[in-house]
């Protein structure tokens, strides 16, 4: 058994963490980005279109995350796809973050009155200024608080990339308590973190949806 202070062992927790942050900050950017493709095939006028992202929608969200970062990391090399456990970890949470995101911004478009579709149309707005100067900017603002709420459910999800061994929070926790044989400790200081970094943005949520329910 090696000995690690306690210092030692929340110093390279603190480490570590650096790695789950920036994880879910690019699973998150990616996520937005295809979301917002998504979200304009769920909302198209061509049927196609629709079929494609509800079919996206359900089959990322109807399936465990944990089996859509096994065949990215196993199923790819397999078609001569050669992968590393970050680039698996990205693209994993990217597609699953990506699927929801677009479901919860769709809910925001179809919650707005339809007058202000009418009325970007009697303006002579086309349907992309449309969407981009009118309908977009009002969903975005009124969905924030679940936006938020997803990403304290995207920085836990991150703990899945472990398995996958990337050095994320959990897998350096893992490597640790191997070499201490102190769960309660490791483990615990894993939860703090992991506490510190989703109860501010919990907070938030709540204070961004008290405020979309007095406005």
């Amino acid at each position: 058994m090696i000995e690690f202070t306690f210092w030692d062992i929340l110093r390279n927790l603190l480490f570590a963490t650096r790695w789950t942050v920036l994880l879910s900050t690019a699973a998150f950017a990616g996520g937005a980005i295809v979301g917002i493709a998504v979200l304009f095939a769920r909302i198209s006028p061509a049927k196609w279109a629709r079929r494609f992202g509800s079919g996206y929608i359900a089959l990322f969200q109807g399936t465990p995350l944990l089996m859509q970062l096994f065949l990215m990391f196993f199923g790819l090399p397999m078609l001569g796809l050669r992968i590393e456990p970050w680039t698996a970890a990205v693209c994993g949470l990217t597609f699953y973050a990506s699927a929801y995101l677009a479901e919860i911004w769709r809910a925001g478009v179809e919650a707005l009155p339809r007058g202000q579709s009418e009325a970007a149309s009697s303006l002579g707005l086309h349907r992309l200024q449309e969407l981009r100067l009118v309908i977009l900017p009002q969903a975005f603002r009124i969905t924030r608080a679940p936006v938020v709420g997803f990403l304290v459910q995207l920085i836990k999800s991150t703990a899945l990339a472990s398995i996958l061994g990337f050095e994320e929070l959990l897998k350096t926790a893992n490597a640790i308590n191997n070499a201490t044989f102190e769960p309660f400790k490791v483990y615990g200081l894993v939860a703090i973190i992991f506490f510190l970094l989703c109860y501010p943005l919990t907070q938030y949520a709540r204070m961004l949806e008290g405020k979309a329910v007095f406005r």
